[in-house]
């Protein structure tokens, strides 16, 4: 909240400057207007302003930066209410000042799950940022995600007929933060094409849909399944521009998958003595010494990986073993067994649509291998909310002890499996688990040693594993740290195929990137892409002065989170030493 008299910042549910004193303007939560102070109804849609200071959402109560404008990669999504205008040729002005407040309390609802920040409403339009004034390294992902929440919970909202939405996004560089206007009408101006590219593909939209730019979906690559909409010609717009309409959350199993899907994964560089470890344990676990193995490292080191490449390349010659794998999730961190029920899912192949009777028959298809109590499949079955059918006894059990038995018939299916043929479980970035699944981890950690069970678990370093892992004798902690400079050169001649490239080239993506290979690729394809170098038959030359490289578009959003970040300082100023990014 800005004071309009000394124009500091205040939390949002202050009533007076905290450094002037002077009353503070209310921000309604129905609409997002500012009123005067000592209004007691909002100017923007008539609503009780104390009703609407009472329930301010989480998208008003972020501060905007104090500093100066900066130069940012920012998601821009444009949220339109079709059909406003002839709406409201047909309805009473106060019940659409009804519907338009639910619109607006809808989105910024919405908006908030996400930890998006509603930047302006605009009548029956919504301007809304990712990445700014809190950054995230999945900022794209999060607008794409709120876009497909947005249109099917507009939908929902009760009026005399239905309401529908539609949602155009991009992905660009901006320059963010310079004050425009005055009082009430003062915001931070952000200036660049993205913003005119979203809402050009919001009016390319149809009701219901979620469009996005070409630079949004390399982002967030096979997250999502998509429709090609090729390029399309809009206004203001030299040069037709590739758009996309975004369907549904994808069938990838694994955030990996989904971004590395498109592309040949380049050999794994300098892990010979981590995949020799990992072997070890693979042959202990396999003559019936079960094992765990911890592993921790920074994003983009090469956690994931690792596991693919013990998979992809070391096991591939394993006559009989069984592979489960299961990934936490940012966006269910407060969904209890999400890793669980999805991977059940998948393994019952379960389909968009099917009913319950067939999700029923699916489960216990799965199941039959192992031959479970009938108690352990109604209580699989209640987990993935299939519902009661006349072939279920009604479980007659107290919310804690269902719980706690639900737990255990899965330990139990996982221990059953591995008495039949050696089995590799592998928990993928722990550091988004839910409780529940924590619990599940720790039953198996405790049942591993005496099965022929490998249990791998990844994590980021912020993720503490329970002492009580560690301390067993069957667990290993692996830390992966970063490459040298040979590891890091070694990729550099992978990517772009084995050929020469000018050794400034070398010497700069080496020094710059600081042993994350995920760095190390990134910046060498966005060079080979920048028409920097010249393919030649069997070497890449310059083709004028090496210039200040850039940050790769695909790193912006993580590196603004700060969640990429060299050994010593934070990343921003790490690269600004690095001339990376300008000053």
């Amino acid at each position: 909240m800005r004071c309009p008299s000394c124009k500091s910042e205040n939390a949002a549910l202050r009533r007076f400057c905290a450094q002037c004193g002077s009353p503070l303007p209310p921000a309604c939560s129905a609409c997002g207007f500012e009123n005067e102070p000592g209004a007691k109804f909002c100017g923007g849609c008539g609503k009780s302003i104390e009703e609407a200071v009472a329930r301010v959402p989480a998208s008003f109560s972020a501060p905007l930066p104090t500093e100066g404008a900066e130069r940012r990669q920012l998601t821009v999504m444009f949220c339109d209410l079709v059909g406003s205008t002839e709406l409201s040729t047909r309805l009473d002005p106060e019940d659409l000042r009804d519907i338009v407040g639910a619109y607006h309390r809808c989105v910024a609802d919405v908006v908030t799950r996400f930890d998006g920040y509603v930047a302006k409403y605009m009548g029956d339009g919504v301007l809304i940022y990712f990445s700014y004034p809190r950054a995230h390294e999945d900022d794209a992902e999060r607008a794409v995600r709120a876009g497909l929440a947005l249109v099917d919970t507009v939908g929902q909202i009760k009026a005399p007929e239905q309401l529908r939405a539609r949602v155009g996004i991009a992905t660009g560089l901006v320059v963010v933060g310079d004050l425009i206007g005055a009082g009430e009408a003062q915001e931070r101006r952000v200036v660049g094409k993205t913003p005119n590219l979203a809402a050009r593909l919001q009016a390319l939209a149809k009701p219901g849909d979620v469009v996005i730019a070409q630079s949004t979906r390399r982002l967030v690559g096979g997250l999502f399944d998509y429709c090609d909409l090729g390029a399309v010609e809009l206004k203001g717009f030299a040069a037709p521009v590739s758009a996309w309409q975004v369907l549904r959350e994808g069938a990838a199993q694994s955030r990996f998958e989904a971004f590395r899907s498109e592309e040949v994964l380049t050999p794994l560089i300098g892990r010979r003595a981590e995949v020799a470890l990992l072997l070890d344990r693979w042959q202990r676990a396999k003559h019936g010494e079960g094992q765990v193995v911890l592993i921790s490292a920074e994003p983009g080191i090469g956690k994931s990986r690792l596991i693919d490449s013990l998979v992809q390349e070391q096991l591939r010659a394993e006559p009989r073993y069984t592979r489960l794998r299961y990934f936490c999730s940012p966006h269910h961190t407060g969904s209890a067994l999400y890793p669980i029920v999805a991977q059940i899912e998948r393994e019952a192949t379960f389909a968009h649509g099917d009913p319950p009777d067939t999700k029923l028959h699916k489960l216990e298809a799965l199941l039959a291998v192992t031959s479970p109590p009938a108690e352990n499949v109604m209580l699989l079955a209640d987990l993935l909310s299939i519902p009661g059918t006349g072939r279920q006894s009604q479980l007659n059990l107290t919310p804690q002890r269902k719980r706690e038995k639900t737990l255990e018939a899965v330990v139990w299916h996982l221990a059953a499996l591995a008495r039949q043929q050696p089995l590799l479980i592998v928990f993928e970035d722990v550091h988004w688990i839910d409780p529940s699944s924590l619990d599940v981890i720790g039953l198996l950690v405790k049942q591993t040693r005496r099965l022929p069970i490998l249990l791998a678990i990844t994590f980021r370093p912020e993720f503490e594993p329970p002492a009580s892992w560690a301390s067993q004798a069957h667990v290993t902690t692996l830390v992966l740290h970063r490459l040298d400079r040979q590891d890091g050169a070694a990729i550099v001649r992978l990517v772009v195929g084995g050929k020469t490239v000018p050794a400034e080239i070398v010497d700069q993506i080496v020094a710059k990137t600081d042993g994350v290979p995920l760095f190390v690729e990134e910046l060498t394809k966005m060079i080979l892409e920048s028409g920097l170098l010249e393919e030649l038959s069997d070497r890449f030359a310059l083709t004028g002065r090496l210039p200040l490289l850039a940050i790769p578009t695909t790193l912006q959003d993580s590196l603004a989170h700060d969640s990429l970040q060299p050994a010593s300082p934070p990343a921003w100023s790490w690269l600004k030493q690095n001339d990376l990014i300008p000053d």
